[in-house]
């Protein structure tokens, strides 16, 4: 038996199964949404606050607090379009609409991110709350003497109703006050330039007699609709569900049936809570110096499903003043700024089990974009690089592929001697390989090796939101989407013919007809990957071909001298 093909289709099949099987099709949605714009007009005068945050529980309010959170959260209902206006904040970057009853983010448009590549494409709107798309993020502070009660959530006003980071500005606070006769609170939204976080603050005076004591919780609540941001095209089935980080694990993920499967609840100092879907991430970063809860739960009997934190008791002496501070992202899954924003934050981009190898191969891709300035040219040479890196691997390869080849007329002169006698057949050839040195599964072991780097660069070409939409050359205007005249994969298609030639055809007529069909095989299943993909499988064959020219080449020079 011809061990060598055998190896080698099983491998490209197995290949294959593993890029289709993460393939699912998307259906364009436009989602509607409705504002009213009535001018708010109410002035509260605020004090110079001090910071004071005490972890020490509080004896007669300690107990009741697991009760009042479970409360909020179990009783809370799905929002809905508000009569009253929103407070609208726009930087460079983002478009957020606050809603005033509790002062959650309702809708997030990304300004510098379109749906579409041309000129109809609007602004990705991320979060939203529609009648039928639910992806909002709510905070506030629970607790016996708190804003957010079972009885309802707090009603704030503001100045203005709409903020606009002007240019020249680095930052911008945008206000909400609200105040139940005894305590005052701000709620401040800070957002800065050329940024996706936003600084959720409360600043809290105690007027009071007594103790304040309070809790501040983060929540992202969403439905479980797959968000379509693909164009109408064959998109990846990227990861779409929660994703926190753990006390063993700094990276956990969760998807929507794992959350309505079981209430995930852990702690841990710092950490985050995030949504993730593809390209595109909202989260939660509390202070990273605290010990903060977190939860994952669906809503019984609705589509709802809330990624939640709380942090420590905040207290607050009568007559004194206080804050607390969060941040909360709203964005592209930039690995940098992730990492930044928190840490272990970045693994969100998730390259799969592979993510040792995916991870250096973005890294060299980023470097030398900003060298060449286009993802293109990045993405020829990291192929070329990887060829030369995986070079004396292949190098075993070509040689037992060119020993194969010369040995072809004897292997088709035994096929017609022992055609019929399957047996004889094989010990025929394994005598004839053991005659020329020759190991069938030479070649073998080492082009599997480099399996392991292609899928790894195909989560790469997928996960990064650096490639979306990011041009080639001529007609490639987008290298996270397909070819639009499939030129790219019938060049792909051709390489592999050619490569086919260099290489020596199984005896077995099974598996010759199973090699010649690869080719056509492999060029319909690009049809409908990413440009960029298809780019690395073209170039790594015409790359295959030329080492295999020069292999065959040198092996050839001691026969003629």
């Amino acid at each position: 038996m011809d061990w060598q093909k055998s190896f080698l289709i099983i491998g490209m099949a197995v290949s294959a199964w593993l890029l289709v099987i993460q393939w699912n099709h998307f259906s364009e949605r436009q989602d509607s949404f409705v504002e009213t714009v009535e001018s708010v007009d109410t002035q509260i005068s605020s004090s110079n606050y001090e910071k004071r945050i005490d972890n020490t529980p509080v004896s007669d309010f300690s107990n009741e607090l697991p009760t009042l959170i479970e409360q909020e959260i179990e009783t809370s209902v799905l929002p809905v379009i508000k009569e009253f206006s929103y407070i609208r904040a726009t930087t460079d970057l983002l478009d957020i609409l606050i809603d005033p009853e509790g002062g959650d983010i309702v809708k997030a448009t990304l300004l510098k991110h379109k749906d579409k590549l041309s000129e109809t494409g609007k602004p990705i709107v991320l979060l939203d709350n529609t009648s039928d798309k639910l992806y909002i993020a709510r905070s506030g502070i629970i607790g016996r003497n708190a804003t957010d009660t079972v009885d309802g959530r707090p009603i704030f006003t503001s100045r203005y109703q709409q903020y606009n980071l002007i240019d020249g500005s680095s930052s911008m606070d945008v206000d909400l006050f609200y105040s139940d006769g005894k305590v005052d609170f701000v709620k401040r939204f800070t957002f800065n330039e050329s940024a996706y976080h936003v600084d959720v603050t409360y600043l809290i005076e105690n007027n009071s007699t007594e103790m304040w004591s309070g809790v501040f919780y983060g929540q992202l609540k969403r439905d479980s609709k797959v968000p379509d941001i693909n164009e109408g095209r064959f998109g990846p089935a990227a990861f779409l569900g929660a994703a926190i980080r753990e006390p063993e694990k700094n990276f956990a993920k969760y998807d929507f049936e794992d959350i309505a499967d079981q209430t995930i609840n852990t702690s841990i100092d710092g950490g985050w809570i995030s949504m993730v879907q593809l390209y595109y991430i909202s989260a939660w970063v509390p202070p990273a110096k605290e010990t903060n809860n977190y939860s994952l739960r669906k809503i019984s009997g609705k589509d709802e499903y809330v990624m939640s934190f709380t942090s420590p008791p905040v207290l607050i002496s009568s007559g004194s003043s206080g804050e607390y501070s969060s941040r909360f992202y709203v964005g592209p899954k930039d690995q940098k700024v992730l990492s930044d924003l928190a840490d272990y934050l970045d693994l969100t981009v998730d390259y799969g089990f592979l993510w040792m190898v995916g991870k250096p191969i973005f890294m060299a891709m980023e470097f030398i974009e900003s060298y060449v300035g286009n993802w293109g040219w990045a993405i020829i040479l990291v192929t070329i690089l990887i060829k030369l890196f995986l070079y004396p691997l292949s190098k075993a390869s070509l040689k037992s592929m060119a020993k194969m080849r010369e040995l072809q007329p004897e292997m088709n002169r035994l096929k017609e001697l022992y055609g019929d006698d399957r047996q004889k057949m094989s010990q025929e050839l394994m005598g004839l390989y053991k005659k020329e040195k020759v190991n069938p599964a030479g070649g073998c072991f080492p082009i599997l090796l480099q399996m392991p780097v292609f899928l790894a660069l195909y989560w790469v070409l997928l996960e990064s939101v650096e490639i979306r939409h990011a041009p080639w050359i001529f007609w490639i205007h987008d290298l996270s989407s397909r070819d639009p005249y499939f030129i790219l994969p019938l060049i792909m298609g051709g390489s592999m013919l050619l490569m086919q030639r260099t290489q020596p055809m199984p005896t077995d007529p099974l598996q010759a007809k199973i090699m010649k069909f690869m080719p056509i095989a492999f060029t319909l299943f690009c049809m409908s990957f990413p440009s960029g993909l298809v780019l690395y499988w073209t170039i790594n064959n015409i790359i295959s071909m030329g080492q295999q020219y020069y292999v065959n080449k040198q092996l050839k020079k001691p026969s003629q001298a």
